[in-house]
């Protein structure tokens, strides 16, 4: 097995049961029905998630005294690593919705919001998603359009947003929309977020998606029409949401790389065990020095951004200036990892692994959009360099 020793990384006994809890239920209870969930991906698995919920992986990031398990950020990319190497479209749904949402409530969020959204989430009985591109707004997140309108001391919301995790399924939506007027527009300083429980009227959930991978994940636009919230449910300051989001986001960028390693994780093990079983010219693949190389790049591929991802969270949590462009550079080395792994784990298995019959073919496609979403790996290429610039002096 290729997966992570959790001897000698000096986490606590707790976070340690945590992990091998993870590990068991990756193993026993997510591996097993991946494929199903695959197939079937007009369904949303509920049970799995009230399953995750009882065991409080849904409140991982949930401070303790909102109900939640408190974990520090290490400990909680491990376990979504786990939770990937059993399915990848699981692991993305419990990584929205604590990473996203929860850091947002926590950060910015008034006593009274924590107190009311915090603690459901914790305990799953409220599945959250976020909700920030639009059809014309996804890398160029700050030109989206969705409007938030005052009446009075309300809001009312209208527009459509797209590529909502959990967003059909979900009981309340961590949503951005713009705050300023029409015609006086400002940019990434006219947006706000908002918390937009499901039920209001007025929202509804569109069409859902038919990806390619990850198909466990619910993935769906939402629709908002004369959706009116109380000024109860905006979150900090009416035109900051941008700022909130970006910093959200870094966070989000650390568990997609956590959900790629498992991902490339999983398929180096179906690549060894497929290596060792499959005999060619009377002789295991193995035994070839051509296999050899092959299965030792992917694990060395493997490792390093393994280290890469734990110096970006150490970064993270001691509040190092240089958090920002480790983030970004541990997600996109991660999911560049877990694209050639998959590859070449589908390549081992040779026709097979073309085939649905071996699990690399659904790895392979599940791998591909760790390099999309949470900002498309061309977009990290140019925040990598741009912070360069800021930590050497350079502002411009």
């Amino acid at each position: 097995m290729t997966r992570r020793s959790f001897t000698g990384i000096g986490l606590s006994g707790d976070a340690l049961q945590i992990l091998e809890l993870a590990r068991q239920f990756a193993e026993e209870r997510l591996a097993p029905t991946a494929g199903t969930r695959d197939r079937d991906e007009e369904h949303f698995d509920t049970e799995v998630h009230r399953e995750l919920a009882e065991l409080g992986f849904l409140g991982m990031r949930v401070p303790e005294e909102y109900d939640g398990l408190g974990l520090d950020l290490l400990t909680y990319l491990y376990v979504l690593e786990e939770l990937a190497w059993g399915d990848a479209g699981v692991a993305v749904s419990v990584s929205v919705h604590n990473s996203l949402p929860v850091s947002l409530l926590v950060l910015n969020g008034t006593e009274a919001q924590k107190r009311r959204w915090l603690p459901p989430m914790a305990r799953g009985e409220a599945l959250a998603a976020f909700s920030l591109s639009e059809a014309g707004a996804g890398s160029d997140a700050a030109s989206l359009r969705t409007q938030a309108t005052r009446d009075g001391e309300d809001w009312v919301l209208d527009g459509e947003k797209m590529w909502v995790t959990n967003g059909a399924s979900a009981d309340l939506i961590l949503l951005f929309a713009r705050t300023d007027d029409p015609g006086d527009r400002r940019g990434n300083r006219g947006i706000g977020a908002f918390v937009v429980p499901t039920d209001t009227p007025g929202l509804r959930a569109g069409k859902k998606e038919r990806k390619m991978g990850q198909r466990g994940s619910e993935t769906v636009s939402v629709v908002l029409d004369g959706v009116r919230l109380g000024p109860e449910h905006l979150l900090g300051e009416p035109g900051q949401g941008f700022a909130y989001a970006l910093a959200a986001l870094e966070g989000g960028r650390l568990g997609i790389a956590a959900q790629a390693l498992g991902i490339a994780s999983s398929a180096l093990d179906h690549a060894l065990r497929y290596a060792a079983e499959r005999e060619q010219f009377g002789h295991p693949l193995r035994d070839y020095q051509g296999m050899e190389f092959k299965l030792a790049d992917m694990s060395i591929e493997l490792e390093a951004a393994r280290g890469l991802l734990e110096r970006a969270a150490r970064a993270a949590m001691v509040g190092d200036r240089r958090a920002r462009r480790l983030s970004s550079a541990a997600k996109l080395a991660a999911s560049e990892a877990a694209m050639r792994v998959s590859r070449e784990a589908v390549q081992v298995h040779g026709g097979y692994g073309y085939s649905r019959e071996y699990p690399v073919e659904r790895l392979f496609r599940d791998a591909k959009v760790t390099e999309i979403y949470e900002g498309a790996n061309e977009i990290h290429r140019v925040i990598v360099a741009r912070q360069l610039y800021r930590e050497g002096g350079d502002e411009t």
